[in-house]
């Protein structure tokens, strides 16, 4: 039952095609094949649903403005490979936001706009083999975000540059096999790239003592570059390296990159040997201000004379020198085991006491 089903819808689809009159053929699954039929534009008269569609080896005539295919929303693979489309306008396949697989092989592309490929967010698989782009101009990898395998087998490019190559490190597949790569300096970059993504058959294309010779086999010295050891391996080597008109590599003077820890140190030892003045010298204040105040107390006399004490002894008690006092008192505080004022008797009280016995 079910291939009778199938046999009905080809003869429909096809009895369709007919008496619409295009020269297109459908199939069941929604994929248009219009190869090879000399046609200047998508047919007009092909479904509005179609899923897939094949314009190769065509006479195709992109638009200066607009987009390229206005009637077919719900396309998710096209073929226009081998059309001579030369030049893409920005913003050509806009309206395609569901495509998935785009196919512009060997269209004699030279130039791609950067905006060539807005919208189509959605697209995993490109394909620009054969063609003749001379350069990857960055913005165009930027619409993007979920490609997965991007096809640039022989074109003319001889380099790229560090970052469309890491924009390329988030495509899992990128081939780049059949292009005239010049290995010089300038190479590097890409030398490093294809290391790390252990890809083959990256040949060079001059200079003619390297002609052939896989470039992720060279090294720093094959490539004519002068690299340093002090430069760490994660500094882009589009940094460490500038290439002169005679091909001489230089590199970049840096301002204050390797002065900055001798600095830290040198403040930090200043701080520290301040620090230790700092608290020698209070240890030092403190020492002094501690032996100024450790005073003996002045023994228990009833005069200033050096009369006997009230409790009768007869032991004598001499007076300490003027000298003594001024050395325990140098710190102008009298405490509390002096001489009180109030006990201290006048001149002349003592003197009628002497008269009178």
């Amino acid at each position: 039952m079910a291939p009778a089903c199938v046999l009905g819808v080809c003869s429909l689809l096809c009895t369709w095609s007919v008496v619409m009159g295009h020269p297109c053929s459908l199939d069941h699954q929604g994929w248009a094949d219009c190869s090879g039929k000399s046609l200047l534009h998508a047919p007009s008269s092909l479904p509005r649903n179609i899923t897939g569609l094949d314009l190769s080896f065509n006479s195709l005539l992109v638009p200066r403005h607009g987009t390229l295919l206005t009637r077919f929303p719900s396309l998710r693979s096209l073929n226009l490979s081998s059309n001579a489309l030369l030049v893409l306008s920005p913003a050509v396949f806009s309206n395609l936001g569901a495509l998935r697989l785009l196919d512009l092989s060997s269209c004699s592309i030279t130039y791609l706009h950067k905006d060539t490929f807005k919208g189509l967010g959605k697209l995993h698989t490109l394909l620009l083999r054969n063609n003749n782009l001379q350069e990857l101009k960055v913005p165009f990898f930027l619409p993007l975000k979920a490609l997965f395998h991007l096809d640039l087998q022989h074109n003319v490019l001889v380099s790229v540059d560090t970052l469309s190559l890491q924009l390329m490190d988030t495509v899992p597949q990128v081939q780049l096999e059949g292009n005239p790569w010049v290995c010089d300096c300038t190479a590097h970059p890409l030398q490093q790239w294809l290391r790390r993504r252990q890809a083959v058959q990256v040949t060079c294309a001059s200079p003619p003592g390297l002609r052939g010779r896989e470039v992720a086999a060279l090294d720093s010295q094959d490539l004519g570059c002068q690299m340093k050891q002090r430069f760490p391996r994660e500094v882009s080597t589009a940094q460490q390296i500038t290439v002169t008109h005679d091909n001489t590599t230089t590199l970049p003077s840096r301002t204050g990159g390797r002065s900055w820890p001798y600095l830290v140190g040198f403040l930090v030892a200043a701080i520290g040997i301040s620090i230790l003045i700092a608290l020698a010298a209070k240890c030092k204040l403190v020492q002094k201000n501690f032996a100024s105040y450790r005073h003996r107390p002045l023994p228990e006399t009833s005069s200033i004379g050096g009369s006997p004490m009230e409790d009768g002894s007869c032991e004598s008690h001499p007076m300490p020198g003027a000298a003594d006092l001024q050395a325990e008192d140098d710190d102008g505080f009298i405490e509390d085991n002096y001489i009180q004022p109030s006990e201290q008797l006048p001149e002349e009280e003592e003197r009628q006491l002497h008269l009178s016995i």
